[in-house]
């Protein structure tokens, strides 16, 4: 199976799995799965958000979601838990559909490594 239909595969099972869990089946998109990833890593699970929190969220699960791809990497905790990331190196630029690529590969292995999906 081609690497892209695989991913496509994948990508679709997660989406599922993620809505079912979440989202009382309704399917999530890629900005709402960032978003859980976000919450995953603070690890503050029971909590209401603000707005510029959810931002904040969604910072922290993107530089998690690149680091292993050297974009990120972990800088230290502050004193509210949050994770802080430092840039190793700068994102090229892509086009919107690269973009959307870069991260469904990113999280499908995020998911992946996790053990939530094989």
């Amino acid at each position: 199976m081609a690497r892209d239909e695989k991913l496509k595969e994948r990508w679709e099972h997660l989406v599922n799995k993620l809505s079912t869990q979440f989202a009382d089946g309704e399917d999530l998109d890629l900005d709402g799965i960032i978003y859980l990833i976000g919450v995953q890593e603070l690890g503050q699970l029971h909590r209401r958000f603000k707005k510029d929190e959810k931002l904040d969220l969604m910072h922290i699960a993107i530089c998690r979601l690149l680091e292993p791809y050297g974009y990120y990497e972990f800088d230290y905790y502050d004193d509210d838990g949050w994770p802080h990331y430092k840039v190793k190196e700068e994102l090229p630029h892509l086009k919107a559909g690269e973009q959307s690529v870069l991260m469904k590969e990113a999280i499908v292995n995020y998911f992946l490594v996790s053990q939530y999906i094989d």
